[in-house]
């Protein structure tokens, strides 16, 4: 599958594609053992401009990333449905896992399903689970590299408003 690894403020990010949509995006800190794959060709335009997109918004110069063109048909439904409503949450905003379930149309219960769906996410930053926070404003579990600590910093350079407990 072609790919990019591209430098940002935060470190080396990669973006993966597939024809005209993105199969995948990996922040800093989780690069693979061994030897690195090649990217082979450069990337086509439209995967050129995301990469410029994340770069300034990794600078500060917020960005938003629901007009991209994403692969949902590799997730399932529920989490497609997921990704889908957290491209609503624009930088500087939060929402719990329960207020998202509501905003589905689910129970709150549905919460845990969505944090699953969230730790599965083939796109972190771009489409934004980093902003899903505990229904008490608690930072909770974050799966792309450096945990919740990068949650943090995410969310601090978007200027959410966080709580100190």
């Amino acid at each position: 599958m072609p790919h990019a690894d591209f430098p940002t403020a935060l470190g080396t990010c990669r973006i993966a594609w597939q024809d005209d949509r993105l199969t995948g995006f990996r922040l800093p800190g989780n690069e693979p053992d061994g030897p690195r794959p090649t990217a082979g060709d450069p990337p086509p335009p439209w995967v050129a401009a995301v990469i410029a997109r994340v770069q300034r918004h990794l600078q500060g110069d917020l960005q938003d990333f629901a007009d991209v063109s994403y692969a949902f048909t590799q997730v399932g439904e529920f989490a497609a449905e997921v990704y889908r409503a957290l491209l609503a949450i624009k930088p500087g905003q939060t929402c719990s896992y329960g207020d998202l379930a509501r905003a589905l149309g689910h129970p709150p219960a549905a919460s845990r399903a969505v944090g699953h769906a969230l730790g599965a996410n083939p796109w972190p930053l771009l489409v934004p689970c980093h902003r899903v926070v505990a229904g008490d404003g608690r930072m909770t579990g974050f799966s792309a590299p450096g945990g919740i600590r990068t949650k943090l910093r995410l969310l601090a350079l978007e200027g959410a408003q966080l709580f100190a407990e």
